[in-house]
């Protein structure tokens, strides 16, 4: 399942082939570059959750960490830039362009675990490019509301508004939107295999057009980009495991906020089918997620560049001592955020026959990213180098071949008695992403929820309103009744009301595997993708 419909069909075509859940990932995610450009692509970066039933040679099932995030350009230089007179790393053009990691992570799970050819993998895709899809709205405000941040950044005639813009105006809801020139480097991917897309001509093109527009890269920077394997990190919240990607990644951002918010307890009849209604317990998770983003702006970064003390992080000790700082009346004005805000992301999960599964989030960052796309080849380029810091005593600072502090963190939850996982678990929404989990969490383990109200339910996220804001201003969907929002106020929380839907706040979408998974006695799997989002659960 996926936020869109065509990349969720991509995947169930290559299960229906006998593939593995990988398999299924990596065709839904090439199609969703295609058909979601605002949210991923190419050019963007992944991480990866992999529960492999075989895992040990015993045969007890493992599950692994794949990082496919990219890197800075091997000629990175933060003082270069300070010098030049910024302050701030740019939110646009080339100097925002890190080495885009997800097509060699399609690859490394694809040696690892794949059933079928990538060739196959790639066909819906490659269909979906040269063959168009519809025009939706959410498509379409994404490119208007994008065209005016790439013509200030990269002039009128930047490639963007040949490739998604060709007819000089808003695509028409329904209209065919066709891509042939990514279309031929998909076609090229098919044939060649997906490391051609770093390694060779393809690989050169690229950095070419990057140093061009004023990136410090060249042909080597992707050539030796490589992915990294490794081991989730886990917490426990009221008995339930919670895994989830390890630094560069913020999911240790949502294991501690929930370690905080389990020092509490919620009130009674909190919940009711519809989500939570009890403002108090909101109160206390907001509080818990500006305690948690405090100590993420002090420390996350590379943890191959700098120390990450995840360990202390998620301490129960450093968690009561968190908790005790929260006020149950009042909401606190918290530090400056070190972190710009903002995010555009899509998140994605598989479950095969067998049991394996996938939980997959890739992102360019903002909507369409750096705004730099290829004419050439179609690709469209992430801007997360601007998650960099330009300050030499921040962790996080901008470094030669260095991985960004990475919003993305891909989910899964796991319960006693369940060898393998009970739900897969993720979504989109930039800084939100740690709290929409949180939310989802205590929705299905403190108020009982299945996972289709769990993710329906209203949500909250505290956020900065510009760079360096403390994070205090709390985007409320309208679904909470007015007596919640006015407990909210009174508590000293600024509200935005954002509507009743809100994409900005997450599209969430989880698989429980119900009874032990497809793969169990008696087994099955229950989907649901977001209501925020123009995709649908699968199942065949």
């Amino acid at each position: 399942m996926a936020p869109h419909h065509l990349a969720t069909e991509a995947g169930l075509r290559m299960l229906r082939a006998g593939g593995h859940a990988v398999d299924a990932a990596i065709a839904a995610n090439a199609a969703l570059g295609v058909v979601m450009p605002n949210a991923c692509g190419l050019g963007g970066d992944a991480f990866w959750l992999i529960w492999d039933v075989k895992g040990t040679p015993g045969g007890s099932g493992r599950q692994l960490a794949l990082n496919g995030s990219g890197r800075s350009p091997g000629g990175a230089d933060a003082a270069k830039l300070r010098r030049e007179g910024l302050e701030v790393m740019p939110m646009r053009g080339a100097r925002s362009v890190t080495i885009p990691g997800a097509v060699r992570s399609w690859g490394d799970a694809h040696r690892r675990f794949g059933r079928l050819p990538v060739a196959t993998l790639l066909a819906p895709a490659i269909e979906l490019a040269a063959g168009g899809f519809p025009a939706y709205d959410e498509l379409i405000d994404a490119v208007e509301g994008t065209a005016g941040h790439v013509r200030d950044a990269l002039g009128a005639d930047a490639a963007f508004f040949e490739i998604y813009r060709p007819h000089g105006r808003a695509w028409r809801p329904g209209e065919l939107v066709r891509l042939p020139a990514l279309a031929k480097t998909l076609e090229a991917l098919a044939e060649d295999g997906v490391d051609a897309f770093y390694d060779g001509r393809l690989g050169e093109r690229q950095a070419r057009l990057l140093a061009d527009l004023g990136a410090a890269c060249g042909p080597a920077d992707f050539r030796d980009h490589t992915s990294t394997w490794g081991e989730p990190i886990e917490t426990r919240y009221r008995g339930v495991k919670l895994t989830t990607h390890p630094p560069n990644s913020s999911g240790v951002v949502a294991l501690e906020l929930l370690n905080i918010l389990e020092q509490f307890e919620p009130p009674a009849r909190a919940f009711g089918a519809d989500g939570l209604h009890d403002a108090s317990w909101a109160h206390h998770a907001i509080e818990a997620a500006k305690l948690a983003m405090a100590d993420r702006d002090g420390h996350l970064t590379d943890p191959e560049t700098a120390d990450v003390p995840v360990e202390r992080l998620l301490d129960k000790a450093h968690a009561t001592a968190l908790a005790a700082l929260v006020d149950p009346h009042r909401a606190s004005i918290p530090r400056a955020a070190t972190n710009p805000p903002g995010g555009g992301t899509a998140y994605l999960a598989a479950v095969d026959g067998d049991g394996n599964a996938v939980s997959l989030i890739q992102s360019n960052y903002l909507g369409f990213g750096s705004g730099v796309v290829d004419p050439e080849t179609g690709v469209h380029y992430q801007n997360r180098g601007s998650y960099f810091s330009l300050d030499p005593d921040h962790p996080n600072v901008l470094a030669p071949g260095k991985r960004t502090l990475h919003t993305l963190m891909p989910c899964m939850l796991f319960r006693d008695g369940q060898a393998g996982p009970w739900i897969v678990v993720g979504s989109m929404g930039g800084d939100a992403q740690p709290q929409i989990h949180a939310q989802f969490v205590s929705n299905v383990v403190d108020g009982g929820l299945d996972i289709g109200q769990a993710v329906a339910a209203p949500r909250w996220s505290v956020e900065p309103r510009f760079h360096f804001d403390p994070p205090r201003t709390v985007a409320i969907e309208s679904g909470f009744d007015q007596g919640f929002v006015d407990t909210l106020v009174a508590l000293g929380h600024p509200l935005v009301d954002v509507g009743g839907f809100e994409a900005g706040i997450g599209h969430q979408h989880a698989i429980e595997l119900v009874d032990g998974g497809p793969a169990a006695p008696g087994g099955s799997v229950a989907a649901v993708t977001d209501p925020r989002s123009v995709g649908l659960p699968s199942v065949w």
